[in-house]
């Protein structure tokens, strides 16, 4: 019987990031995580960066817990969040850190943009739902401002591919995470000329996206020095970690299941052999991202936890820890249905204050305010349920055919009162997990690329069989679907 095959997956979320090792063999796979770090924006004077250095750190410590942990790697993947990119100039020379997503630069960019090419235009091009930090309004602020990278940059890297050029010295992109940036024709499978020409961006320095499952290169020498890990072979899965997550999503067959890639961000789409690039989504604000073998994301983007985690962290600013199993206790105990809020008002977009801008939302809509801490996670809570029965619905619209399963994965799966909170709002089974999706999506790609798993079906069932789900039915949905009359009527 053949040694078990060993790969690292790189998985840098926006709160966090770890390295996870893949053990495959025996037709299943396990994992064990071997290096986690917390991760998070640093404030430069007026402006949100990343700390890029120090990502790049405890990325190297991974690979070296990870050569210490196993004899030898088969390859390494990382996947990270999308929109954000870092410039690189002559001679491979960083030009700063990459701007947090979150940060200030775009406000007012997407009207700008918009007035030299419309929305309907901007859509037609690239099916990209519309969101302030995309990187086509991000790389428009520095045109706007003329910023001086941009006139010694010879290539943007999104920040997988900075990180792989870190790794390997290769300067190349990956199809899912250029998807992403709004300036990426997914039906001609090329950068959208229109884009750049109307918005004067520069299109010199973009790279031609590769497929899902290149290889990008060997590490560098330096680096394979450092880490102990010898000179592995580095491949791009799925580098936007939505991509990743959705290839780990454990379903049957194709059609009648939609999924919730579940963190910071709700992610909540369908896996589709086309684009949808019609005038009914972008009434529904649906976007068409790159999958793994060539699928498309057909999703949605819904602000997720981040208002439960930035509550999170004020209260533990003030004093008073709490961790992600206390609050979902506090907000269980909490009266049902006093006060709901859009999760994706534009006001819960940046940092600091969350609670009281929760508390703001419901004064200014005329509900009862939330005071104590459950009530506001309750709130929270109930409220992204039925966003997600909202934006299912107008899926369920576009797609002609109605949904009978959801499938919930990633860390936000771990919320057992929010899984049973979605069934009742949808009305249909909720299936949650596995919570390490993103890894596990980023492993099987790696694995396919090796040869060691053939398709993405066979990836899934191979899924289904190693990782364990909970199911979660509906319940009390009368109740829900009378408060999600009154949740539509403060959209």
């Amino acid at each position: 019987m053949a040694a078990e095959k060993r790969y690292l997956a790189l998985d840098m979320g926006a709160e966090s990031g770890r390295g996870v090792v893949g053990f495959w063999g025996k037709g299943r796979l396990r994992l064990e995580e071997v290096h986690r770090f917390p991760n998070g924006p640093v404030r430069v004077l007026d402006s949100l960066q990343w700390d890029l250095l120090r990502q790049f750190t405890e990325i190297k410590n991974a690979i070296g817990a990870a050569a210490r942990r196993c004899k030898s790697l088969q390859s390494i993947g990382i996947d990270t969040w999308g929109v954000d990119f870092g410039l690189v100039g002559a001679g491979g020379v960083l030009l700063g850190n990459p701007y947090h997503y979150r940060d200030a630069r775009t406000d007012g960019m997407m009207e700008a943009a918009f007035a030299l090419m419309p929305r309907e235009e901007m859509f037609k091009n690239t099916g990209i739902q519309f969101l302030p930090f995309n990187t086509v309004f991000q790389l428009f602020s520095m045109v706007r401002s003329r910023s001086p990278l941009l006139d010694i940059a010879e290539t943007l890297l999104f920040m997988p591919d900075l990180f792989n050029f870190l790794l390997t010295g290769v300067r190349a992109s990956e199809f899912s995470i250029a998807t992403t940036s709004q300036m990426y024709d997914v039906r001609k499978g090329q950068w959208s000329k229109p884009i750049f020409r109307k918005l004067k961006l520069p299109l010199g320095i973009m790279p031609e996206p590769q497929p899902t499952g290149s290889t990008v290169g060997p590490l560098l020498a330096a680096v394979a020095e450092e880490t102990g890990a010898g000179r592995v072979r580095v491949v791009a899965p799925a580098t936007h970690d939505t991509g990743s997550a959705v290839a780990a999503v454990p379903a049957r067959g194709s059609g009648d299941w939609a999924y919730i890639s579940s963190g910071t961000w709700s992610l909540i789409g369908a896996e589709l052999p086309h684009p949808i690039v019609t005038p009914e989504a972008l009434k529904h604000s649906f976007t068409n991202e790159g999958g793994v073998g060539g699928t498309v994301r057909f999703l949605k983007n819904i602000m997720g936890l981040w208002l439960v985690q930035e509550s999170r962290r004020q209260w533990a600013a003030e004093g008073k820890e709490y961790d992600y199993a206390q609050l979902a206790n506090l907000a269980a105990k909490a009266a049902p249905f006093v006060s709901l809020v859009n999760p994706d008002d534009p006001s819960f977009l940046r940092f600091g204050q969350m609670p009281q801008k929760i508390q703001a939302f419901c004064k200014k809509t005329g509900q009862k305010v939330p005071k104590g801490h459950g009530e506001i996670v309750r709130c929270a809570l109930e409220s992204l349920a039925l966003r997600y029965r909202w934006a299912l619905e107008g899926m369920e619209e576009i797609l002609g055919r109605k949904i009978k399963v959801l499938h919930v994965v990633g860390g936000g799966s771990q919320n057992r009162l929010l899984s049973q909170f979605t069934a009742n709002a949808l009305g249909i089974p909720v299936v949650a997990g596995p919570v390490e999706a993103t890894a596990i999506g980023n492993i099987c790609v790696q694995a396919i690329a090796d040869g060691e798993i053939a398709s993405l079906e066979d990836a899934r069932a191979i899924i289904r069989k190693s990782f364990d789900v909970e199911t979660y039915e509906p319940k009390d949905t009368a109740r829900w679907s009378d408060a999600y009359e009154r949740f539509r009527t403060i959209l």
